[in-house]
């Protein structure tokens, strides 16, 4: 997104060189005009002794033929064709609709992430922010609509509720607090709450007794509240709603992940499962890859991060300038991170995994055969089998939720002939100022970047069954930008370099 900040600054200038261009004109025309003025206003008081004088007659003549022509020319000439030209030319790498969409949703899932409310973000109040942005009536009202269109009603009234706050403390906005009360009244019918939908229905009314859907809107609830206290017993029926409305504040709806709270608790640094006991088993030391020779004279510092299923970080993997290359690399070739449909098995985007991505081969530089092969002899395993080099940029919101890196479906072509994905090589080649763990919902762990540094796991049991216990997610990035790269490591290859156990689990 940083290219968008430079296009945005070519076109501020462009647009400040058509207002200079602008603002010359007008002195011309004004200059021109006053002129005009002074001898139209002599001209008017004696006309005939004025054009008695021969000179003063030619200049009329003159100036009505020849110098009113080069004015209108002037007034004509069209000034924008320098700036419409290069708004042209940007416009095509400008974000579109559905990008608002997905960075409006982005801010929605950090809010939830990060139980952050409206207020916080719209003040801007993010942890370890250099600058400070607030969002306004306007841009509260735009989340709102986007939830609103999604059928998000929970972040429509949460929206809407912070725009009409805004538009109530006098904030100044084009937006009406009519149309924040249509959309926020119906969003809370939705959420089955029909006596505050009727108290802003009211509020909506009296601002605009002749709205469209208003009126028959409070009728329709009118008459669904009479039918709730037919059906059910008159005190049965208040505690209900009493407990729906809960002062204006609504619970999240379930959504289709079953470890939600527990993997944004982890987001959040809570609920980490690192007791002392476990601690105790953790431990730091040189690796030298089983006595690999291009480790024994500069071994790698490795860090134990869980104790089963192990984890382990190595440091110094990477350095600035390796990752600066494969940065720049991989940006010609970022596209939008695809999964593979459990059920067609055809990759697609998904809103589970949102970033940007990319594969690197060895022909593309010396330095990315140098990381392959540096990995290869810190894990002493094949990179022969193992899949290209993944370089994945996390942005706003960018998250992968919950899920295996091993294959659980047996139409995989790969499993045939590279077989699973053995272990993971996790490159972290950027700091993240707040966010952006790794985190493993299973047994509670947290594994937060560090630049340069490297995680590694096995997916796999020595016996080829699948270690259900290493699903992990991404955790949304909330201030900052992600960068990793990634090394699958697949079973073919590596039959000898780890060889199978004696039980399932080993």
């Amino acid at each position: 997104m940083t290219d968008l900040i430079f296009a945005e600054k070519d076109l501020v200038q462009s647009l400040k060189a058509y207002i200079q261009e602008e603002e010359s004109k007008l002195s011309k025309i004004k200059s021109w005009a006053e002129k005009m003025e002074s001898v139209t206003v002599k001209a008017t008081s004696d006309p005939e002794g004025y054009l008695a004088h021969p000179v003063n007659a030619y200049k009329l003549v003159k100036r009505l033929n020849t110098e009113w022509q080069e004015l209108e020319n002037l007034v004509l000439e069209d000034a924008t064709k320098g700036f419409i030209a290069n708004l042209t030319i940007q416009r095509q790498f400008f974000p579109s609709e559905e990008d608002e969409t997905g960075a409006a949703k982005a801010l929605m899932r950090l809010q939830d992430t990060y139980k952050l409310d409206p207020e916080t973000i719209s003040k801007g109040e993010f942890p370890g922010t250099k600058y400070r942005s607030v969002l306004t009536v306007d841009d509260c009202f735009g989340m709102g609509k986007t939830a609103y269109n999604d059928g998000d009603y929970y972040h429509t009234v949460l929206w809407m509720q912070q725009a009409l706050k805004q538009h109530d403390d006098g904030e100044e906005t084009l937006v009406t607090k009519a149309e924040i009360l249509d959309y926020l009244s119906y969003a809370i019918f939705q959420l089955g709450d029909i006596r505050r939908a009727m108290e802003l229905t009211r509020r909506l009314i009296s601002l605009d007794p002749h709205h469209e859907r208003a009126s028959s809107n409070m009728r329709y609830f009118e008459k669904l509240l009479e039918n709730e206290k037919e059906a059910k017993p008159f005190n049965e029926s208040s505690d209900t709603v009493e407990a729906t409305t809960n002062g204006g504040i609504y619970e999240r709806p379930q959504d289709y992940l079953p470890e939600r709270e527990i993997y944004e608790a982890l987001c959040r640094g809570e609920g980490v499962k690192m007791t002392p006991r476990r601690q105790k088993r953790l431990f730091c030391r040189y690796h030298n890859g089983n006595q690999n020779p291009h480790l024994l004279i500069a071994p790698f510092k490795e860090e134990d991060e869980w104790d089963s299923p192990h984890i382990v970080r190595y440091y110094d993997v990477l350095s600035d300038e390796e990752i600066e290359k494969i940065k720049e690399l991989a940006k010609p070739k970022l596209a939008r991170a695809t999964v593979r449909d459990p059920k067609t098995g055809v990759l697609t985007v998904a809103n589970y995994r949102v970033s940007k991505s990319s594969w690197l081969e060895e022909d593309d530089d010396l330095v990315v055969a140098k990381v392959n092969h540096r990995m290869e002899h810190i894990t002493g395993l094949t990179t022969k089998t193992a899949e290209l080099l993944q370089v994945a940029n996390y942005g706003m919101g960018g998250q992968y939720e919950p899920h295996f890196d091993f294959s659980r479906r047996p139409f995989d072509s790969s499993l045939k002939t590279e077989g699973n994905r053995l272990a993971t090589f996790l490159n972290y080649m950027s700091d993240v100022e707040a966010g952006g763990a790794t985190v493993f919902p299973d047994f509670g762990a947290a594994i937060w970047p560090k630049k340069g540094t490297a995680v590694f796991w096995y997916n796999l049991f020595r016996s080829g069954e699948g270690d259900y216990r290493t699903r992990h997610a991404a955790c949304p990035v909330l201030v900052g930008c992600k960068w990793v790269s990634n090394k699958w490591f697949h079973e073919r290859g590596n039959e000898f370099l780890r060889p199978c156990g004696t039980t399932e689990v080993d």
